[in-house]
């Protein structure tokens, strides 16, 4: 049985890698047909035995950051790539085999596009529940539990301890601030352990695990 697709001999990989990393650093392109023309080359490199995929596209994420189009990796771009998979290696294996960059081109920037609309989707939908919280609070709790529930956006976790520590208040001060958020339903307990229980605002958990939607005009 042929493969349809031979990456570079093991005895090559220095030299590929080498000119990769070169790449890395090129500033001559537009960043995202930058990132598109890397994610190809090290998925075409194919240097891991497993995980080049996964590994390519945190790679993309990092040079996003880095370029200063993204504050952090907000940016799944996984779910999009798994979610449309036969056109990714069909665009893929398309530009090894035929040169079709354009087309590869096009698709990696549809997936930048809605991955795009589903973060900020996400995150509006994220910001109205915070605004709501706090509001429900505000009037009837001290300053800490408003506090703590701004802290949920950028993680539904928390315990006591962690919280304290990290607001710099009393143990027994965030303890009554997060009982308070657990008796209006904001943060549920999730763990039966009397010492550094776990909470999470689990409304905020359901958004970030609904799975990618992929639009039509994205396929």
């Amino acid at each position: 049985m042929t493969a349809k697709y031979v990456p570079p001999a093991p005895d090559d990989l220095a030299t590929t890698l080498t000119a990769f990393e070169s790449f890395l650093y090129d500033t001559t392109l537009p960043t995202l047909i930058h990132n598109a023309l890397c994610l190809y080359q090290f998925e075409a490199i194919h240097p891991f035995l497993d995980g080049n995929g996964r590994t390519g596209r945190l790679l993309i994420t990092l040079l996003l950051i880095e370029r200063k189009l993204l504050p952090s990796p907000i940016l799944y771009l996984s779910a999009f790539f798994e979610a449309t998979r036969a056109d990714y290696y069909r665009h893929l294996y398309s530009v090894s085999a035929h040169g079709e960059w354009e087309d590869w081109l096009c698709y990696f920037l549809q997936g930048i596009a809605s991955q795009s609309e589903d973060v900020l989707s996400r995150t509006e939908r994220i910001r109205s529940l915070i605004k709501e919280w706090q509001e429900q609070v505000i009037k009837k709790s001290s300053k800490n539990t408003t506090l703590i529930i701004e802290r949920l956006a950028t993680n539904p976790f928390l315990t006591i301890l962690q919280t304290a520590e990290t607001m710099g208040i009393a143990f027994t001060t965030a303890q009554r601030a997060i009982g308070k958020l657990e008796s209006l339903g904001i943060l549920t307990e999730k763990t039966t352990n009397k010492k550094d229980r776990i909470y999470c605002a689990t409304k905020i958990l359901a958004i970030l695990q609904e799975p990618t939607k992929i639009t039509d005009s994205f396929l």
